[in-house]
């Protein structure tokens, strides 16, 4: 636990109904009762865990009274930094927020660092570091999935999928132990084989672990959705939809779009990025050509393309070399202009490992918007590893994936070493490499600076 008491406003800046200066430490109540004066003058040293009492925040120093407020207790070690916690809740003024901060910290505490009640939480084990991580992303969520994902990983859904891996690496690792420590007793045939089958048990799970890692960064972050396509056949028409708006100019003029237009829509839980381009063909227009070359490089790094096409015109090689450099992305297909006279049929686009929609944004562009998120949601929902409790597991962080990574490189060696016949002792050493690599991901073996590093991206207060 921590050796001093730290402060902080836990409320947003500003003004508000409310107001919570929160403290954390083992002197946090016994500075929290020279500032709080109870009603009918109760101390709050003797206030029970999980009440509430209602009294003045008063200078004990001059007697000057800052507010009347509310005061929450919370002893060790029931409470999110498994310490002795008191909130304040007094009007939600800045002035008087500020001056109740400031006494506090006059009375012996210390204003808190960016994320050290979490950090606190953390090293105390009120929660591991995945969990920890989770709270900033349900604070940053923007998104009704992404808050779901979020809350799932708080309740420990990936905690509990790398804690069952870990302790069937460590099962593996006993087997191998045991042998190294008796050598004079050969490892029967059969428990080499069950060291074979649990290592490839646990490549199983933890590629099925990063196969969400994509869904995973997506739901957190939002999917970066690049709209293409040659021009006029629809792309603007595309984001105006979307957004529910007339963002983008649309006319019959080709190469209207000469730069990329980039939105943010809330699509039925899933955060896109959209990103509208210029539409991709040769040109000798000098802003449209720069145009072009910046939509190019887009679809290299989008996680979705909306490849629009147009239906009612002849196909042209400008098509087909979209539909080249997209063939190995996550992509749906848009035919356009299906209100109008048809120009060519399915069957001259060949085999398309996409989804494809047949669409009309002039004729009903709210239809166009609904079939468009069920086939993104679909497209995201495959990725899903239930946890043992029923919720979805996902690898939301580049550190997780790293981490995964590093195990499944520890395991292929260790089973490599295994079916050659090497030494034993080679085995156990690539074990205990996973092991520590899949400990990055809970915080049971992370270093000083990567736990420095996440929590700098919390707020003060939480």
């Amino acid at each position: 636990m921590g050796e001093d008491t730290i402060a902080a406003v836990a409320t947003p800046l500003g003004e508000g109904g409310i107001g919570i200066v929160r403290l954390s430490g083992p002197d946090a109540i016994s500075i929290a009762a020279q500032m709080f004066r109870g009603k009918g003058g109760r101390s709050l040293a003797a206030q029970p865990t999980y009440t509430v009492r209602y009294g003045r925040v008063v200078d004990p120093r001059t007697g000057r009274q800052l507010d009347e407020a509310l005061a929450l207790v919370m002893h060790a070690p029931h409470s999110y930094t498994a310490e002795d916690v008191v909130e304040i809740q007094c009007h939600g003024g800045v002035v008087v927020v500020r001056e109740i901060l400031n006494l506090a910290l006059a009375l012996g505490a210390r204003l808190a660092e960016p994320g050290e009640f979490t950090k606190r939480a953390f090293l105390n084990g009120r929660l591991d570091l995945s969990q920890a991580e989770a709270v900033i992303d349900l604070i940053q969520s923007q998104t009704r999935l992404g808050m779901e994902v979020a809350v799932d990983q708080l309740e420990g859904s990936l905690s509990r999928r790398i804690k069952e891996l870990r302790e069937s690496l460590y099962d593996l690792a006993v087997r191998v132990e045991a042998t190294l420590d008796f050598p004079e007793d050969d490892l029967p045939e059969v428990e080499l084989t069950a060291v074979e089958q649990g290592l490839r048990s646990c490549q199983s799970q933890i590629e099925a672990l990063l196969a969400t890692a994509d869904e995973g960064k997506i739901l957190r972050e939002g999917l970066k959705t690049v709209i293409t396509g040659k021009p006029n056949v629809g792309k603007s028409s595309l984001l105006n939809a979307l957004l529910d708006e007339n963002r983008a100019l649309v006319t019959d003029i080709p190469g209207t779009t000469r730069d990329t237009i980039e939105e943010v829509v809330n699509l039925r839980g899933v955060a896109l990025r959209l990103v509208d381009t210029a539409g991709i063909r040769e040109s000798s227009d000098l802003v449209e050509r720069l145009g072009v070359e910046r939509s190019l490089q887009l679809l290299r790094e989008a996680d979705l393309v909306l490849h629009v096409l147009d239906r009612s015109a002849s196909l042209t090689p400008e098509d087909f070399q979209i539909m080249d450099m997209t063939k190995d992305s996550r992509r749906i297909i848009l035919i356009n202009k299906t209100d109008l006279p048809p120009a060519w049929d399915l069957k001259d686009l060949g085999a398309v490992a996409a989804p494809v929609l047949e669409i009309s944004l002039v004729k009903d562009p709210g239809q166009v918007v609904a079939a468009l998120s069920e086939a993104i949601l679909r497209l995201l929902g495959a990725g899903a590893v239930p946890s043992s409790s029923g919720t979805r597991a996902f690898v939301t962080r580049a550190r997780h994936k790293q981490a995964l990574h590093e195990a499944q490189k520890a395991l292929e060696e260790s089973l490599r070493t295994l079916l050659s016949g090497l030494p034993l002792d080679l085995v156990a050493v690539d074990l205990y490499n996973a092991l520590e690599a899949l400990g990055e991901i809970t915080g049971e073996t992370a270093r000083e600076n990567v736990l420095d590093r996440i929590f700098a991206e919390f707020c003060i207060g939480k």
